[in-house]
């Protein structure tokens, strides 16, 4: 494979430990979900250690936003790759994913032990956070994704198919229902997005690799539940879940909380309790928001069998992603250059703000609201969000508090 990106500002090749050590500190600082993290990447790639150039950089970003998958994680990944190959890629996203994962496996292994007032009111308080959090998204979501009346049309008509679908596949439908409605009346929308970056030339991934990672991402995609329904082990289970979701989660970390719900509330694997405590946790954790998986995938398995449940989630999560921008390098710039590419793009992500604001009714609204009190904390996270621009992880602590002194209280 040859990788390597053509600018003044990255002329000698790096190496996979360089590239550690960098990734770990961001995974250690990097607060403030996905579109903080591209800031704290530009001002350390770009900007300090000039890596590549900026029109790299945001050609990088725009693929990423463009694909399925953890958008920051892909960014990273990308720049690891380009600039020490295989390994470097790796090193990128061991040393951003890793630090968020052990903090929340270690929430995971206490989770358990927090019983009482305190220990209830802390995971009351996690679950309020969760309902700020996810409402906040909506809102963000809905303004940048449903700007005009055609697609906030599509993303109503989201959340009326799946008030009405049971089936497991509800979400899959919505999606590709999503996309056929952005073809038919999304053309004329996505000017913006059909633009080609400057610089898509620099990025060099062979069609070869593209193509292999392609068919990797389909054969894991199609293939695994099948091995399923003909093996039902456990680890198997937990990899294709965890895969399946991260396969289908466009626009925005966020989107993954009702897949992941899917695959696992309503399977019966983790409680909604466990589930949005969980998730609240995640909110005060560096580093991507689906290192939540790991939480997850260590609640779904009993000892001595956590690690491994948690690992298999985590890699699982994340895979299909990473797949999907190998297989797209090489082809960004003809597909970028579509206007029914970008207008498919754009009724996908009309009905993901559907998906999500039904998630945020089902299960974070009604598990984590009981009172008028509860009502009045989530209120004031939200504002504290959208209005005062209050750190994530302020707010998490606000919540967690505020929960405590209820259960207190009462």
């Amino acid at each position: 494979m040859e990788t390597g990106v053509t600018s003044a500002h990255s002329t000698r090749e790096g190496s996979a430990p360089e590239v550690l050590a960098v990734f770990l500190k961001l995974g250690l600082t990097c607060f403030g979900g996905p579109v903080a993290h591209l800031g704290y990447f530009r001002r350390e790639f770009v900007e300090r250690r000039r890596w590549l150039d900026d029109e790299t950089f945001t050609d990088l970003v725009g693929l990423c936003q463009f694909l399925p998958g953890p958008a920051s994680s892909q960014v990273g990944y990308s720049i690891g790759l380009l600039r020490a190959g295989w390994l470097g890629g790796l090193a990128a996203w061991c040393g951003f994913t890793l630090p968020s994962v052990l903090l929340l496996l270690s929430f995971a292994a206490v989770a358990p032990s927090l019983g009482g007032l305190v220990g209830g009111g802390l995971i009351h308080g996690l679950k309020l956070v969760a309902v700020a959090v996810v409402a906040q998204a909506v809102w963000d979501m809905a303004r940048r994704l449903c700007p005009d009346q055609r697609r906030a049309a599509i993303a109503l008509i989201a959340i009326g198919v799946l008030s009405i679908l049971t089936t497991v596949y509800a979400q899959l439908i919505v999606i590709a229902l999503g996309a056929v409605l952005g073809l038919a009346f999304c053309q004329t929308t996505s000017s913006d997005a059909s633009r080609l970056p400057r610089h898509a030339h620099q990025i060099r991934v062979s069609r070869t690799v593209g193509a292999v990672a392609l068919i990797l991402f389909c054969v894991l995609l199609f293939g695994l539940p099948a091995l399923v329904r003909l093996h039902a082990g456990q680890a198997l289970e937990i990899f294709n879940a965890f895969y399946r979701s991260g396969a289908l989660v466009f626009g925005g970390g966020h989107v993954v909380l009702p897949l992941l719900q899917q695959q696992t509330v309503e399977a019966g694997l983790v409680s909604s309790n466990d589930f949005l405590a969980g998730y609240g946790a995640a909110q005060a954790v560096p580093g991507p928001l689906f290192t939540f998986a790991a939480f997850l995938g260590w609640m779904m398995t009993e000892a001595p069998n956590h690690w491994t449940g948690a690992l298999l989630a985590t890699v699982g999560i994340f895979l299909p992603g990473l797949l999907l921008v190998l297989a797209a390098l090489p082809y960004w710039q003809a597909l970028r250059a579509h206007p029914s590419m970008a207008a498919l793009l754009a009724g996908v992500n009309a009905a993901v703000v559907g998906l999500l604001a039904t998630a945020l009714y089902s299960p974070v609204w009604t598990s984590a609201v009981l009172s008028e009190l509860d009502f009045a904390i989530a209120a004031i996270g939200f504002f504290l969000l959208t209005r005062w621009k209050i750190p994530p992880l302020a707010v998490v602590a606000f919540c967690a508090l505020a929960g405590i002194a209820e259960a207190t209280l009462h």
